[in-house]
């Protein structure tokens, strides 16, 4: 038996269906890891195909390349180097699995097969995996390790089984998706097996975006009493060799690691950062050269092209801004001050001879009628319109700029500001665009490649907030004060309260049954809505997927 053991942790950032790429990405961490001691290197969650791999792994011939892949990488550690713990979907008897594979001596030693399928919210790994045994030790090293993967680690059958089979150290490869307030959730029920075990916990998550999830990384270590002993930084690649000691029968960290508790982010932080980091690897693993977007002088196009400066760099950003006649001065010179304080590109296209074209063109058709919503559609579609011709001239992705209280309520036009490969505020809603722009002001996040300092002028955060589609237009013309909207859409969505229970917690009933009719009715156009990073615990998508033909919420 031994009383001492390195482990290394791998927060990386893997492509989906990436395979050899995501091989390289795993020798180049096991190298570092090598280089600072390390027996074992533990890698996330399925990080030989990325998480999530979706119907990728319904594909005969990707997983025959994963298998050898792995065949690969176990023959790399027939170099006496360190053994590495990866995820890889893995056949068996003719079943699927989700898996983790110790690789050690050149070969597979073992493999542990994840118990429990999460089948809820973004996940639904029980449509494409066989859930496995509940699994016992492995025997590394002289010492017994309990893995669990990911789902396991939040039931207590899992490791209680293991415990009784004599693990001493749990190990938990994870691809846990971001989403705010959910590093005290994972840490309570890593705690909740430490406390049921008596076992220390290494808990290794993935980093980087995938479509509308993006993962945070912020990997951990608890010692058998549920004490934070590593924490490695939200946002960022790191491998971390720890070093282990048994004393008394307890394994524990060895020595002062204080340099590796790195500080959980704040709230705001967090949310931008999520921002950040699911742009960049959209648009990086995509192969886009850059975005472009309208900038209209308003608070949420600003946002949304600070965050693609400092996800992308200034150089990459080509903002435009699109004036009619309704549109402000003030407007005009916030748009030009926001491209100017972050240094992107900044082109003015006026859309007004595309309004006199289909005016001219229309009118035969609207004689007799009263202009309204449908010619104000007409100039956001102008604007999507000329923003897709730019993209498909030059290439850059379109960023949408809509935010989630927009979308929520149908406040944005379908192929007018809805146009875009990607919606970067899709789930923020605009109370904390309001919080997160005043962080950004204030802050510069470690790892952007924008400017530091404030990304915009006051007077964007403080003026009210207008889509200037017709003289003296603002939007609470329209929609209730955004603090109360918010609340209401928080009760509605995160909460699935009903009516009645929405009321109950203050709200006038008439707006809350007039925000229900306006979140039901704009479903069928958030199916057609380009994908955004997911932020909240109910994001549009996959997280909630309402009917569009619904007749149980138009009778409310």
């Amino acid at each position: 038996m031994s009383d001492s053991l390195s482990i290394a942790l791998a927060q990386i950032n893997p492509v989906v269906g990436d395979i050899a790429g995501n091989v390289a990405r795993i020798r180049a961490a096991r190298a570092q890891a090598a280089a600072t001691g390390a027996q074992l290197v533990v890698f996330p969650e399925l990080v030989v195909s990325g998480y999530p791999p979706e119907d990728l792994v319904l594909k005969s011939a990707f997983l025959d390349a994963i298998e050898q892949a792995v065949e690969d990488l176990a023959v790399d550690t027939a170099d006496n180097g360190p053994a590495i713990l990866v995820g890889a979907p893995w056949r068996v008897a003719g079943r699927l699995h989700n898996a983790a594979l110790l690789l050690d001596h050149g070969r597979v030693a073992a493999s542990r097969l994840k118990h429990h399928l999460p089948n809820y919210g973004v996940f639904d790994e029980a449509r494409v995996f066989a859930p496995g045994p509940v699994p016992g030790p492995i025997q590394f090293r002289g010492v017994r390790l309990g893995v669990l993967v990911c789902e396991d680690m939040w039931y207590s059958d899992v490791a209680e089984t293991l415990a009784e089979c004599g693990a001493e150290i749990l190990v938990v490869p994870n691809g846990s998706p971001f989403e705010l307030d959910k590093v005290g959730v994972r840490l309570a029920r890593a705690r909740d097996r430490v406390v049921e075990t008596g076992l220390p916990l290494i808990y290794v998550n993935q980093l980087g975006g995938q479509d509308e999830l993006v993962f945070d990384g912020a990997s951990f270590a608890l010692d058998g009493k549920g004490e934070v002993m590593v924490r490695l930084p939200a946002w960022a690649e790191q491998v971390v060799t720890t070093r282990w000691q048994k004393q008394d029968g307890v394994w524990n960290v060895a020595g002062s690691m204080a340099p590796l508790v790195a500080p959980v982010p704040e709230r705001d932080e967090d949310l931008y950062q999520a921002m950040v980091l699911g742009l960049r690897d959209y648009v990086g693993k995509n192969g886009f050269p850059g975005v472009v977007l309208g900038l209209s002088g308003g608070i949420d196009s600003a946002l949304a092209a600070a965050v693609a400066a400092d996800a992308l760099g200034a150089d990459k950003v080509w903002c435009v801004m699109m004036p009619s006649p309704y549109t402000s001065q003030d407007s005009l010179d916030d748009a030009a001050a926001v491209a100017g304080m972050l240094g992107c590109r900044l082109d003015t296209i006026n859309i007004g001879p595309a309004m006199d074209a289909f005016d001219h063109m229309l009118a035969p058709h609207f004689a007799g009628t009263n202009a309204g919503i449908t010619e104000e559609n007409l100039q956001s579609r102008a604007r999507g319109l000329t923003l897709m011709a730019l993209s498909n001239k030059f290439g850059p992705m379109v960023l949408s700029t809509g935010n989630k209280s927009e979308m929520s309520t149908g406040y944005a036009t379908l192929y007018g500001d809805m146009c875009g490969g990607y919606a970067v505020l899709k789930d923020v809603y605009k109370t904390a665009v309001f919080a997160v722009c005043r962080w950004r002001n204030d802050n510069f996040p470690a790892g952007a490649l924008g400017p530091a300092g404030p990304v915009m002028p006051e007077r964007v955060i403080t003026k009210p907030p207008s889509a200037e589609l017709k003289p003296d237009q603002k939007d609470q013309d329209t929609l209730p004060p955004y603090d109360v909207l918010d609340g209401i859409l928080a009760c509605l969505i995160e909460g699935e309260s009903s009516v009645e229970a929405t009321v109950g917690k203050g709200y006038d009933e008439a707006m809350v049954r007039r925000i229900w009719r306006m979140l039901d009715r704009a479903e069928y156009k958030r199916r057609q809505a380009p994908p955004g990073v997911k932020i909240t615990g109910r994001s549009f998508g996959k997280d909630r997927r309402y009917p569009i033909t619904n007749g149980f919420t138009r009778s409310v």
